[in-house]
């Protein structure tokens, strides 16, 4: 992993339980596997399992010779697409990840933005703000609220279907939209499957959960964001890469639709961007995912898979490899 990585990720609130799990020495952080340094390709030529995190070097081929009793590869974060190459799998390697345990604040997030935008929450904020006195709440806002809105949930990845869970204690009609969810675990969960442009005509606001694959680029292109209805919001805390964004400027401009994004494309959206000052725009830096003390949540995640492979047990959140094509 990356040195920053190790510093935020593999701290106190770890390390003793990390330690107490596997041989390991927290000093070593191999971030090239091309090293030639004596001392690094002893240690890799012993290594049994990797924990890797976010700017893990590829595991390909070349990397792999060099750890030849390697079995496992434990990632302390999300997707492992940019690290596990078709070389861990033909070798066997058993893979896991915390992709689990980083959905949750994704998820969260995806929550508090869902139920603020029903409620306008950012447009009352900036018209108290302009009004600095009393507002008629009831004539500027007839319709605000979250009593029986319907919400679109484009993807049933891990995220998706937390956010399914965590919203089934609201008076919502929920709809989800994934060509690959089994549509008995989505009614389980209290979700109604949908056509992606069913889903985009019905619902008040659409939150996207979608991986950034070939097939879902520009999955939101101009034609299907003119489908949502006047009002309606689009949460995105999956991939900029799924929404046109000059499609979505266009329709944020004249003011019809509303946009929560954690995501953006390119993600960092240049300074002269009129997405920065739209008032029925909140953009936020890609705080979704884990952050600050969120972070001993995927470190504890991974120990918890590293004493299970101690055990001899099977990890409790495996890389699916026949998944990969269509999951992020």
């Amino acid at each position: 992993m990356s040195t920053g990585t190790r510093a935020a990720v593999l701290g106190e609130a770890v390390l003793p339980e990390l330690l107490r799990v596997a041989d390991v020495d927290p000093a070593l952080l191999v971030t090239d596997f091309t090293d030639e340094d004596p001392e690094l390709a002893d240690r890799l030529d012993r290594a049994e399992v990797l924990l890797t995190g976010w700017g893990c070097p590829p595991l390909d081929s070349a990397a792999l010779g060099r750890m030849p009793r390697l079995r496992a590869v434990v990632h302390a974060a999300g997707s492992v697409k940019h690290h596990v190459t078709p070389a861990c799998w033909e070798r066997g390697l058993l893979v896991s990840s915390a992709a689990a345990a980083n959905a949750l604040p994704v998820a969260e997030y995806a929550l508090a933005a869902i139920l603020f935008s029903n409620k306008r929450v950012l447009e009352s904020a900036h018209a108290y703000r302009a009004a600095r006195g009393p507002i008629d709440l009831l004539s500027h806002y007839p319709t605000v609220g979250n009593y029986r809105r319907t919400v679109g949930l484009v993807g049933a990845s891990l995220i998706g279907r937390r956010v399914l869970e965590l919203l089934r204690p609201f008076d919502l009609r929920v709809l989800v939209h994934d060509p690959y969810a089994d549509p008995a675990e989505v009614t389980a969960l209290g979700g109604e499957c949908s056509s992606l442009d069913e889903l985009l005509r019905r619902s008040d606001v659409v939150s996207l959960h979608a991986p950034a694959l070939p097939q879902t680029r520009h999955l939101l292109d101009a034609s299907r964001l003119s489908l949502m209805r006047d009002g309606a919001t689009l949460v995105n805390t999956a991939r900029g890469s799924l929404v046109d964004t000059d499609a979505l400027t266009t329709e944020l401009v004249t003011g019809r639709l509303h946009a929560v994004l954690d995501h953006t494309e390119p993600e960092v959206l240049p300074a002269g961007s009129v997405l920065f000052d739209l008032p029925n725009v909140l953009l936020t830096p890609h705080v979704a995912g884990s952050l600050g003390g969120e972070l001993d949540r995927l470190a504890a995640s991974a120990v918890e898979e590293l004493e299970r492979y101690a055990r001899g047990l099977a990890f409790r959140h495996p890389v699916d490899p026949a998944r990969l094509a269509y999951s992020a």
